[in-house]
């Protein structure tokens, strides 16, 4: 991951090397010297947030088809209880 620091004027200025510079990783815009804003791909963004991902949306994903996927079986089955 690639951290890339811009001044406000360096972002007014060229907003699209931002957005290149933020699919390596964030990219800090600062003020005066000082970090205000960052700013994340899309993607960089719901991974930090943490929202969990519904199976549709994962369903839908292009190239879904060409992933392997193996289901173990669970030999640990659930018993009764004693209460005796």
């Amino acid at each position: 991951m690639t951290i890339t620091t811009l001044s406000s004027r360096q972002f007014n200025q060229d907003a699209s090397k931002a957005k290149k510079a933020a699919i390596a990783g964030p990219v800090f815009i600062t003020d005066r010297g000082r970090p205000a804003h960052v700013l994340l791909t899309f993607e960089a963004y719901k991974k930090i947030t943490g929202k969990p991902t519904k199976i549709a949306d994962l369903l839908a994903m292009p190239g879904v088809e060409d992933i392997d996927f193996e289901i173990r079986q669970l030999n640990d089955l659930a018993q009764a209880a004693d209460l005796s």
